[in-house]
């Protein structure tokens, strides 16, 4: 099994599924911290894997927010590296927070 890691577009990318790499791994946040949409490199990846039988996985690498989970997931990727302290935001949700504390208000207000 191989990763190719280190990598930041779509020719690259179509090299390592040529060369039969198990697995690519893009930079999105490095790409997005140089101004380009690292998240539109594994759009781009995503179909030309599928147009030409590509078995070689993608796993988002340098993953900075929420957002970017999100997004490889609705594109297809097979995995994503995902920093704790992304990973904790993940589950937190204000509107969750707000029900929580008003069931355990409700709860508060049981007579004994």
């Amino acid at each position: 099994m191989t990763n190719a890691t280190l990598c930041f577009n779509v020719l690259q990318a179509l090299f390592v599924a040529r060369a039969g790499a198990t697995f690519v791994s893009p930079f999105v946040g490095r790409l997005d911290d140089r101004g380009h949409n690292g998240m539109e490199v594994i759009s781009q990846i995503r179909t030309v894997y599928t147009n030409y039988h590509f078995k070689t996985e993608i796993i988002v690498a340098s993953i900075r927010h929420p957002l970017h989970v999100v997004d490889a997931a609705m594109m297809g990727a097979d995995i994503s590296t995902i920093p704790f302290g992304v990973f904790e935001k993940l589950i937190q949700h204000p509107l969750t927070d707000l029900g929580i504390q008003a069931f355990l208000d409700d709860y508060k207000k049981i007579p004994k």
